[in-house]
């Protein structure tokens, strides 16, 4: 070879071998350091990828929405997914709920009305919640109260909890609603709150209603106990043999105030999502409770009530002084309610 030198001597033949390129040993050395290289950044990379994706799969989990987007969307604004602090919804969570209020007078139906709407399945009414004075001392208070109920922090036996589709409760017109209304309705167009109204169309029977329960009160007929609503015939029975006399001089006067109470109700809260409802059209036509539940947005259901009805038949059977008040309101916007409705 050209680049083996030689050396002899008397003794021996000596080879020395061939020297290395020093830059073919740079470029082996290099090759090898990017080699590492990029095998280190790649498996970097694929960690962090790894890392990002689990963030990003976590972030979307959380923070994914409930909405159904092939809803209609004018709903949008009527439903709502609370967060109880009390209880969780668990697989119910993303299910959408409706808020509602049954507004009223009392003895107008709406306790029949909402054992009609609590016999649904989807459907929790809370009762009369603000018959307790400290839920509605001052608009703060009801406010207060009305988080509560909509949020479905507030228990009560009619509560279906996690999987309640429609939550609400009944008002009565003298509990703080016409007193407070301009911040209640501002809080129910917010909230999309859903308003039934619910009146009876012949006040004189109210009247009587009123003036039967508020005699049982202290009377105690059915063994010592006070009821505002029965469950049997002869319980009804009992009940309806007290006939209340009414105060003739007062009584269109009554019947215009009483008259009065609703038209400013329906005024105050005509900016709300509602309909109005009238116990006698209930009581006739079943068809009216498809109407509520179509309203509410709920899957159609027969709706069942135990409750038996106290006053039934003409009102000349529950009035003490029946001829008085039939003078009295003969020949007057009133006369219709002499007569027998349903």
């Amino acid at each position: 070879m050209a680049e083996e030198i030689c050396f002899f001597t008397k003794d021996a033949l000596i080879i020395k071998p061939p020297k290395k390129s020093p830059a073919l040993l740079r470029m082996i050395v290099i090759v090898f350091a990017m080699v590492c290289g990029v095998y280190i950044c790649s498996t970097c990379l694929k960690q962090t990828n790894t890392e990002t994706t689990r963030k990003l799969l976590n972030i979307e989990v959380i923070e994914r929405p409930c909405h159904e987007y092939d809803t209609d969307r004018s709903q949008i604004p009527y439903s709502h997914y609370p967060k109880p602090k009390t209880f969780s919804r668990a697989e119910c969570s993303c299910n959408p709920v409706r808020l509602f209020a049954v507004l009223s007078a009392q003895r107008s139906g709406s306790g029949w009305f909402e054992t009609l709407l609590n016999s649904h399945i989807n459907i929790t009414s809370n009762g009369e919640i603000f018959s307790v004075k400290e839920r509605r001392e001052n608009a703060s208070s009801i406010l207060r109260t009305l988080d509560m109920v909509y949020n479905l922090d507030l228990i009560t036996s009619a509560s279906k909890n996690h999987c309640s589709a429609a939550v609400g409760f009944k008002w009565m017109l003298n509990q703080g609603l016409i007193q407070y209304h301009k911040e209640i309705v501002e809080y129910f167009n917010n909230k999309g709150v859903s308003v039934i109204f619910l009146f009876r169309r012949n006040l004189l029977r109210r009247m009587v209603s009123v003036l039967a329960n508020s005699y049982d009160r202290y009377a105690r007929l059915l063994n010592g106990t006070h009821k505002s609503h029965v469950h049997s015939t002869e319980e009804a029975s009992t009940l309806a043999k007290y006939k209340p006399e009414i105060n003739t001089t007062l009584l269109i006067t009554d019947l215009k105030r009483m008259e009065a109470s609703t038209k400013e109700a329906l005024d105050y809260f005509n900016s709300t999502r509602s309909i109005i409802l009238y116990y006698e059209d209930l009581i006739k036509d079943h068809t009216k409770l498809e109407d509520v539940i179509e309203f509410l947005r709920l899957p159609q259901m027969n709706l069942t009530s135990r409750q038996v009805k106290i006053h039934s038949g003409p009102p000349q059977e529950h009035i003490k002084n029946w001829d008085d008040v039939n003078k009295t309101l003969k020949g007057t916007a009133y006369e219709s309610f002499l007569r027998s409705d349903y």
